[in-house]
């Protein structure tokens, strides 16, 4: 049996394009392809981000394809330049990729990944839902092989973009939701568990000395960094899409609990919140639109530990690795 195949389906953004990079630099796993989304910027420049971050990490054989560039419902509030730079990048120039995304779809390209696909295929959603809603409502049975799902998403204490919700959930509720009760094999990677891993300016000025690669990453969480000391009052950036994607590499960096979400998909103050189910035992909860009356909810395993040095000490490690 070969690496295990990976996709990561993104909106590249800072923190991604870190996740990206400790991605292509893990042996564990083969990377064999990205799909954009909707999100920290438009599709068209999260898709043109991950062409840039894969060529930088001479990745160039990874498909790229173009996904969803809007949610399933309503209209996105709004995005997120003010975090991550009006590129997505912090203001970094990564030079320009020398090939486009491919032609098929996103959906469609992950559909077919799937089916084809004689190993089992980890996937790990580190933007807003949409795609994956999308492979679940138009191809079930391409959704059904994906072995494990690793989402980051969700607030289970306070959010960042509202004081109840996480960004990526927010984006698109009705997504989120969709997914959550699809009853695939799901780990959620909240902001609970992602706010511990601050990358201090130590270990950002470290990355930067390690080389070309490492230069680049460093510009763009030094942009991070500025907005998370300035208007988070933080010790450091948190650099959340890349501690979900090392879960998917490196299973058990985080501590999980089998757990029933939901999201809340209505109009009001708790738009895009995450409502996880505490209390415990079979059967906790109200079943969702989605499940026929009677069932019981479907529970996924939601991150509430994380081995912080550990996971500093990865991430960190990948992405001085390229030298």
């Amino acid at each position: 049996m070969g690496l295990r195949p990976l996709v990561i389906d993104t909106d590249p953004g800072v923190d991604d394009a870190i996740a990206l990079l400790v991605a292509a630099a893990s042996p564990e796993v083969e990377l064999r392809a990205v799909t954009t989304v909707f999100g920290n910027v438009s599709v068209s420049q999260t898709t043109e981000n991950a062409l840039r971050i894969l060529a930088l990490a001479g990745a160039d054989h990874i498909p790229v394809a173009t996904g969803a560039d809007r949610p399933l419902v309503h209209p996105q509030p709004h995005r997120a330049a003010h975090v991550h730079g009006a590129n997505g990048l912090g203001g970094v120039e990564l030079p320009s990729a020398q090939r486009l995304a491919e032609g098929t779809p996103a959906v469609r390209l992950l559909a077919d990944l799937l089916h084809g696909s004689s190993e089992p295929v980890t996937v790990c959603a580190v933007g807003p839902l949409t795609n994956l809603a999308l492979l679940v409502a138009t191809d079930p049975a391409a959704a059904a092989r994906i072995e494990r799902l690793v989402v980051m998403g969700g607030a289970y204490g306070s959010g960042n973009v509202t004081p109840t919700a996480e960004f990526n959930v927010w984006s698109d509720p009705e997504a989120a939701q969709r997914v959550l009760t699809s009853g695939l094999p799901i780990t959620v990677v909240g902001l609970d568990v992602t706010r511990p891993t601050a990358m201090d300016a130590a270990a950002v000025a470290r990355i930067g000395a390690s080389g070309r690669v490492g230069s680049a990453a460093a510009a763009m969480l030094a942009h991070y960094l500025d907005f998370y000391l300035r208007l988070q009052g933080g010790t450091g950036v948190v650099i959340h899409d890349a501690l979900a994607v090392l879960e998917a590499i490196t299973p058990g960096v985080l501590g999980t609990v089998a757990r029933t979400v939901s999201v809340d998909c209505g109009h009001g103050p708790g738009r895009g919140s995450t409502l996880v189910d505490r209390r415990g035992g079979p059967g906790s909860g109200l079943p969702s639109d989605n499940q026929p009356v009677g069932a019981a909810p479907v529970p996924v395993h939601v991150a509430e530990t994380v081995d912080v040095p550990r996971a500093m000490t990865e991430i960190e490690t990948r992405l001085c690795s390229y030298g």
